[in-house]
């Protein structure tokens, strides 16, 4: 299965939960984005979406330094 597939549907809220479940600190909210401060030293912008596009999440987990299975595990985590 490619790797966007299995993270169709989920919403800007679940990606943040999942990112804070990775060591992620969501440090603040800006108009429609919300700012997660990542261990490795990235701030990513996450859009209050009810659904991220995938092209878009894929990029924020590679961003993160997390791969799609390690995010798609933190999702399930929830």
């Amino acid at each position: 299965m490619p790797q966007g597939r299995a993270l169709r549907g989920v919403s800007g809220a679940q990606a943040i939960a999942a990112f804070c479940r990775a060591g992620g600190v969501e440090a603040r909210t800006r108009g429609g984005h919300s700012m997660v401060d990542m261990p490795n030293g990235e701030t990513i912008a996450v859009p209050l979406h009810k659904e991220l596009k995938i092209g878009l999440l894929l990029h924020l987990v590679r961003q993160a330094g997390l791969t799609a299975d390690e995010f798609r595990e933190l999702l399930r985590r929830g």
